[in-house]
């Protein structure tokens, strides 16, 4: 399969909380074009039936997003599960502290090396684990911001899923930040930003904001991304059609 795009399906979420309402998402997903899917905010499957809709509808699993919790206390259940879906790729959706903790650079050196020792249980698989970014990582500490300092103490085998919106949320340059992650950055999440008449930032769908994607394509192809995976968190109209007028767009933009 040849495609780099991919949905998120994060972007779906109320419409996969059952195994029916899974297979009928994968149908629409598949029909609209995408080739691939991110699986994310599923409800309750068995695995063995989810690589089953995925086959029967043609649809790679490009990666996941899973539980901290499970990558560090069933790693072997989690490799064994992504095998079977052909999947090499699963991150953590961040590091969240509590709303009430201040966080300190020490703070996120200490949540990096913990994340390292969970990394070495999949050391001997073809499973890499990985970290998606939000905003608050961009927090900056006597000029340095966090998720510098997560790169920094990262193992080299944690791949980074740098994330659009999020990072020009946080005052960053998605392309910067993809340079910055180069070789180690495989997926990359696409969100664009759009601002309303009254002045308050959205999420978007990819060609319908402003970031400048000729730029961040240019460095997904320098940083030797594999997947670009359409996602958006909050959708202002059906998010099937986001999806599809997301997809819409890319290939305008040359992208396949």
């Amino acid at each position: 399969m040849s495609t780099s795009l991919a949905a998120q399906l994060y972007t779906l979420r109320e419409y996969t909380k059952t195994p029916a309402d899974i297979a009928k998402t994968f149908a629409r997903v598949r029909k609209m074009g995408y080739e691939a899917v991110q699986c994310s905010a599923l409800g309750p499957i068995d695995p063995k039936e989810l690589a089953r809709i995925l086959q029967n509808e043609g649809l790679a699993c490009c990666a996941t997003h899973a539980k901290i919790e499970r990558l560090r206390d069933e790693p072997n259940a989690v490799i064994d599960e992504h095998a079977m879906w052909g999947c090499k790729y699963t991150a953590v959706g961040g590091y969240f502290p509590g709303k009430d903790e201040k966080l300190t650079p020490q703070n996120w050196i200490d949540w990096a090396k913990a994340y390292n020792q969970i990394a070495k249980k999949f050391e001997r698989s073809d499973l890499r684990i990985g970290y998606h970014n939000h905003s608050h990582e961009l927090t900056h500490y006597e000029g340095k911001p966090g998720l510098m300092l997560l790169l920094e103490h990262f193992d080299s085998s944690v791949w980074m899923e740098i994330d659009t919106y999020w990072i020009t949320h946080g005052g960053g340059d998605p392309s910067a930040w993809i340079r910055k992650v180069s070789g180690r950055v495989p997926c990359v999440h696409l969100k664009d930003m759009g601002v309303s008449p009254a002045r308050e930032q959205f999420m978007a769908e990819v060609g319908e904001g402003n970031l400048e994607w000729p730029y961040i394509f240019k460095a997904c192809k320098e940083a030797g991304v594999q997947w670009h995976i359409v996602e958006q968190d909050i959708c202002y109209r059906d998010p099937f059609d986001s999806l599809e007028l997301s997809l819409k767009h890319l290939h305008e933009m040359g992208m396949k």
